[in-house]
Order: C-alpha cells, then sequence, then structure tokens
C-alpha cells in the first residue's frame, strides 16, 4: 500500500552507499519521499527528550517502528536516533496540519527541509493524514570524509493507510510493490549536535525493499 499521496521532488544526487552495495544507488530521477539486526523501537509517540528537543506526539492509531536503532557504534546511534526523529517530525507535522512546526526544522535543513514542507503540503491539500504502522528497517550508516553522514534505508508502508482527515476514515488498498521505499539520505551535525537531514533521495517500489 502506498500511503503516501505526493512523494517529494527532486533532490540533488546523494553520492552515498546504498544497503546493497556500492553500486546500488538511486539514480537521478528517482522520486523523493521524506536499518539492519538489533531491536525494534517503537516511536508511537515523543515525549519532552533530552537536549531541549521539540516534542513529537502521534495520535494512538499510528506508529512509526524502526528496527536497527542500536548499532553497538555510539556515533552512528546518534545519526540513527535523529533520522528517526526527523522520520517522525515529518509525520508529526501531518497530524498537526502544519507545515512549520518547531521539530521539522530541528531535525531537517536545505533542501531536505524544503522537500519535507512540500511533502506535508500534499497531505494537507488532499484533506489526508494517515493511520496504522509503518515500518523502517535495514538502516545502514556511512561517514563521509567531510564528516557527514549518509543512511540508506527501507520502509515498508504495507500496514500504514491513508486517512480522510474530515471524516476520520481510513482508505484500505492492498500491498504492492508500492508499498516499499528505499531512502537515501545525507545528514550534517550541526553545533548543538544534532544530525539535521539536509538532502533524501527515495524510489518507491525498489526491488531492495521487497520482502
Amino acid at each position: 500500500m502506498n500511503r503516501r499521496p505526493h512523494l517529494l521532488l527532486t533532490a540533488a544526487l546523494l553520492l552515498l552507499t546504498a544497503c546493497g552495495g556500492p553500486n546500488d544507488v538511486p539514480k537521478p530521477g528517482d522520486r523523493i519521499a521524506g536499518a539492519g539486526g538489533g531491536g525494534t523501537r517503537s516511536a508511537s509517540a515523543g515525549g519532552a527528550t533530552s537536549g531541549g528537543r521539540p516534542v513529537i506526539r502521534f495520535p494512538s492509531d499510528t506508529r512509526n517502528v524502526f528496527e536497527g536503532q542500536k548499532t553497538g557504534d555510539a556515533r552512528k546511534d546518534a545519526v540513527l536516533a535523529d533520522n528517526a526523529q526527523r522520520i517522525n517530525s515529518i509525520d508529526d507535522a501531518i497530524f498537526q496540519g502544519r507545515v512549520n512546526t518547531q521539530a521539522l526544522g530541528f531535525y531537517s535543513a536545505e533542501g531536505a527541509l524544503d522537500s519535507a514542507r512540500m511533502f506535508i503540503k500534499g497531505y494537507l491539500d488532499d484533506g489526508r493524514s494517515w493511520t496504522g504502522t509503518t515500518r523502517y528497517f535495514d538502516r545502514q550508516v556511512t561517514f563521509a570524509s567531510d564528516g557527514s553522514a549518509a543512511v540508506v534505508y527501507c520502509s515498508d508502508e504495507s500496514k500504514s493507510f491513508l486517512k480522510n482527515r474530515r471524516t476520520n476514515k481510513p482508505e484500505k488498498t492492498q500491498t504492492s510493490a508500492d508499498s516499499y521505499v528505499l531512502y537515501n539520505t545525507r545528514l550534517v551535525e550541526d553545533s548543538a549536535g544534532v544530525w539535521q537531514t539536509t538532502n533524501v533521495i527515495s524510489k518507491r517500489g525498489s526491488a531492495q525493499c521487497q520482502p
């Protein structure tokens, strides 16, 4: 199922290593939207976080689940944590019906912030939200020589569905290849130690993320 009504616009290609291998990276023209082993962490709601971070809250009928949250490497774990919060901040903005939440600008910057706002606006213009559970898996972190990080990961939207904001009714659809999305992201650590996402490329229906 594809719970995303509008994919985000094209950003610059990231020269990152994808989780399938060094040559398996999204190509220019792939569409944009806003990993393995270890336990599963639920992000159904966010309370007050440490370091004065914004509060993120989800409705009771929605949940993001992030697999492989702990790698044993503190630096990689920090990147993965902020990658998860960036995803949560986009959904939090959708639920709030706003494109300028504090959390959104906290975890996204540059092109990734602009594309996230367009993505959220697509939901709001269509009068939609979403419900269910989205799973994020096969998350891989690599570091570049300039200190930036790349996170490549997959999402499984087979158990999440678009929802009409006015009627609150979900739009049930069948699981298909488009229920699975490959993401390739670049993150930069800001002066406060937050790993902000600055660029995102995605490919919906990627064979790399199919079960």
